[in-house]
């Protein structure tokens, strides 16, 4: 009987993938469980809940939220005076109303023996009188200084424009002549030999079936290399299988 040998495959180095370094984990440096024992670690505190009021009734002392005046000592208050501003209490009736020292004018003493600036006093205005028909001065006006009748004033020329009128005016047409503006104007092409004239229409469209070249704008002369000097320029290839064999080459001495 034939003997069945199992065939060998070589083994490829490209398949036998190991974990990376994301792989491997440190142990933490933050908090108590799991800490690295050859990193130092600080103290730790847990915070719990509030108990109950029920846990409180036999300590009555104060804690430190009360607030100690700095001024008090186990000898007393150690202070200097302090003053606290308050409203203006109210006056009572029964007491004697006497003026202050503002409520005086001095400078407004008559002194008999002194001399007194005249004073007035302005008043309303009193009504007229029935008695006095006299005319104010603003009622009288003057005569006028403009115009041709004036009195006992020498008045330059004066003149009037007034319309046009159709008889007996330096526009009347006495001939009845037509004049140069009645006649029609004749074209001279009609007697005379004709210029040559043109008119504008529209752009017809480009016939498709001519060739079709490229204009200046299409140009780029900036991209020609070819006799000037360029800079080094590389492609991104594509990605290759891990599984390819690199090309070696033998180099001759």
């Amino acid at each position: 009987m034939e003997e069945h040998t199992e065939r060998k495959v070589p083994m490829i180095a490209a398949k036998e993938t190991g974990p990376g370094p994301g792989r491997y984990n440190l142990p933490p440096t933050v908090g108590f469980v799991g800490h690295d024992y050859t990193k130092f670690s600080s103290p730790a505190y847990s915070f719990h809940g509030r108990t109950s009021h029920s846990a409180h009734l036999s300590d009555c002392s104060p804690g430190p939220r009360y607030y100690v005046e700095p001024c008090l000592t186990r000898f007393g208050r150690s202070d200097g005076p302090a003053y606290s501003m308050l409203a203006r209490g109210k006056s009572e009736d029964n007491k004697e109303k006497v003026p202050g020292p503002g409520v005086y004018r001095p400078e407004k003493c008559l002194i008999p023996t002194h001399r007194k600036p005249p004073s007035y006093s302005i008043g309303s205005r009193t009504r007229y009188r029935l008695v006095d028909q006299v005319p104010a001065p603003n009622t009288y006006s003057l005569p006028p200084v403009v115009g041709p009748r004036v009195p006992l004033k020498g008045s330059a020329p004066s003149f009037s424009l007034s319309g046009r009128t159709h008889r007996g005016g330096h526009s009347e047409d006495l001939a009845n002549t037509p004049g140069p503006a009645h006649y029609n104007y004749t074209d001279n092409s009609i007697y005379m030999r004709k210029g040559p004239a043109y008119s504008l229409l529209g752009r017809h469209e480009t016939s498709k079936v001519g060739p079709v070249a490229p204009g200046p704008g299409a140009h780029s002369p900036e991209k020609v290399t070819n006799h000037k000097r360029k800079a080094p320029a590389y492609s991104m290839g594509i990605r290759h299988s891990e599984y390819t064999t690199p090309l070696i080459i033998e180099v001759p001495n």
